[in-house]
């Protein structure tokens, strides 16, 4: 059986001790917009996963930026204290392991810098990808920024 995204992503939840509920739609969870309807909730709930590369260490940066933002690269780069790009495709599967449209925000190949946007912490819960652009998991918030890692910031771009 070939491994997929979703299974790959379902081994890192177990591995990193997470109980989390995995669900599969039949409806493609690749955009916020497609991913709130699919499960019934806000988009602001939904966490989009956006990585960014480094432009002079060629590292990528992964942002987890609420449904209903849009993050601000300029923000992300004073935080990072390196100027980011947009990431292509490529860089997005090598650096993740995982697709445009089902990047989860952990379980990634590697060890990846991750910001989280604050307007995620107005929701005990989130949903998020899981592997594949069909599949979602939902989690407290607080876990999923103690599970990547990350840093909580204000990175939404204000001209939205």
């Amino acid at each position: 059986m070939a491994d997929t995204g979703l299974q790959r992503f379902s081994a890192a939840l177990l591995d990193l001790g997470l109980e989390c509920r995995v669900r599969t739609l039949p409806d493609t969870t690749r955009t916020a917009s497609d991913a709130a309807s699919a499960i019934g909730c806000s988009q602001g709930r939904i966490v989009k996963s956006i990585v960014f590369k480094a432009l002079t260490s060629d590292k990528p940066v992964l942002v987890l930026v609420s449904g209903k933002n849009t993050a601000s690269i300029d923000k992300l780069s004073s935080l990072y204290g390196e100027t980011l790009g947009k990431a292509d495709a490529k860089f997005v599967k090598d650096s993740t392991g995982y697709a445009i449209g089902g990047v989860p925000p952990l379980g990634h190949t590697q060890m990846i810098d991750t910001y989280l946007d604050d307007d995620l912490f107005a929701y005990a819960t989130v949903w998020a990808a899981a592997g594949d652009g069909y599949s979602v998991f939902e989690i407290e918030t607080t876990k999923l920024l103690a599970a990547t890692l990350g840093t909580q910031a204000d990175i939404k771009n204000l001209s939205q």
